[in-house]
């Protein structure tokens, strides 16, 4: 008796469905606000193509920016024999590139340059990220 029982409701909602159809909203008009947002899109926007104006948001924040000249694995009973003028073997060959860091992350690689009496790096490579 039960199986009879659940047929006679699913048929009562058969017959209701098509007065609660005529009923509900037309749905096109829920979406009109979002389609007329949709239209005040910038053209930039929807091609894809940025400029500078757009990332205005993001200039006040900082950054650490690192030059990586190379690298050495050391024991920590050899770095504290270290002293003034002592000479430390790096990984890289003399004019090979260096690496630039943005946040610890790899953004280009350049070369050593003196400006005035400083030292300064000048990109040469832009790596690009890989997309997670």
């Amino acid at each position: 008796m039960e199986g009879n029982e659940e047929e006679l409701e699913l048929e009562d909602l058969a017959e209701e469905t098509p007065e609660s159809a005529e009923e509900a909203p037309d749905a096109t008009e829920d979406f009109s606000a979002d389609a007329e947002a949709a239209d005040q899109v910038p053209m930039d926007d929807l091609d894809g193509v940025r400029t500078a104006t757009d990332l205005e948001a993001v200039y006040d924040i900082p950054v650490n920016v690192s030059a990586v000249l190379g690298k050495t694995h050391i024991q920590v009973s050899d770095l504290m024999k270290l002293g003034k003028g002592t000479v430390v073997e790096l990984d890289r060959k003399v004019g090979e590139a260096i690496d630039i860091y943005v946040n610890n992350r790899l953004v280009a690689r350049g070369e050593v340059v003196v400006v005035e009496d400083r030292l300064g790096v000048t990109m040469t490579e832009i790596i690009k990220a890989e997309r997670y």
